[in-house]
């Protein structure tokens, strides 16, 4: 079996266990992979393709890294409008226990609404920001 038939088979190995297990890195080392079954088109020994596999899917691998890292951090599931409807919506809180909770009705129910850590609790219209969960983390409008 030749060299680069050998590398088209890793690659694509890693390719379908990529798609089984949704790691995004397995990709970029496939694509190093796929390198180094080029370098064996051309001709060249084990080591120019060995060389060629590691560092093209290193390279890869780091540069997918540092893109991730820079990008902003996904916002919580508690807080996503997409997942939890109630995100975003307005509720009239009258009054604060002194346990930091209020009761309030929103959409036919009675809820149990909180405020943020270190926030100063106050009466009137808030905002829903988060469902921790069954109570409405609100911040005041």
């Amino acid at each position: 079996m030749a060299d680069s038939t050998v590398w088209w088979l890793l690659a694509g190995t890693a390719v379908a266990v990529e798609l089984v297990t949704g790691t995004f890195y397995l990709l970029m080392l496939a694509i190093g992979l796929c390198a180094g079954a080029l370098v064996a088109h051309t001709g060249a020994g084990p080591v120019p393709q060995l060389l060629a596999a590691a560092v093209v899917g290193g390279s890869s691998v780091v540069g997918w890294y540092f893109v991730k890292k820079r990008q902003p951090a996904a916002p919580s599931i508690r807080a996503d409008r997409n997942v939890n409807l109630d995100v975003g919506e307005t509720v009239h809180i009258e009054r604060w226990n002194p346990d930091g909770t209020a009761t309030v009705r929103y959409r036919g129910a009675t809820w149990t609404a909180i405020h943020r850590e270190g926030e100063i609790p106050v009466a009137g219209p808030h905002r829903v920001a988060e469902l921790v969960g069954s109570r409405l983390l609100v911040d005041p409008i």
